[in-house]
């Protein structure tokens, strides 16, 4: 049996109000219009705080400050396991623009069932919210 490989991917968990920030995969992504906290995949060599920073960025055009771990998990997928760290993180910015996402919204989490969110999301906020 051939080892699957693992993608490790960082997320931010940025709390406002008592909502919480998330945001929607594009159309021709990969799990398309699922939802997920913002982030994206670490890249070799890369520290996790500046992996989040850049995708944050580049998905909604936003400064943050990364925080505590707060979560992980591991969860896998037909062709490859990704490990999802949660971050604890504060945004810096003001204005959010939906650049390579979808959308985004504020959502509490007593509204998160409202949104079909991918597998390792979805386990991380378990997690988090003591369900599972």
């Amino acid at each position: 049996m051939r080892q699957q490989r693992t993608i490790r991917v960082v997320a931010a968990v940025i709390e406002k109000d008592g909502r919480y920030l998330i945001t929607q995969r594009r159309a021709t992504a990969v799990l398309p219009l699922l939802w997920e906290f913002p982030g994206g995949r670490v890249e070799e060599n890369e520290l996790d705080a500046h992996a989040l920073k850049r995708e944050v960025r580049h998905r909604l055009a936003a400064e943050i400050e990364v925080g505590k771990l707060i979560s992980f998990v591991s969860h896998p997928y037909e062709h490859y396991v990704v490990d999802l760290y949660l971050y604890e993180c504060a945004l810096k910015t003001h204005e959010l623009e939906a650049r390579a996402v979808n959308e985004y919204r504020w959502a509490s989490s007593a509204e998160f069932d409202q949104y079909p969110f991918t597998p390792a999301d979805e386990a991380s906020m378990n997690k988090l919210l003591g369900v599972a």
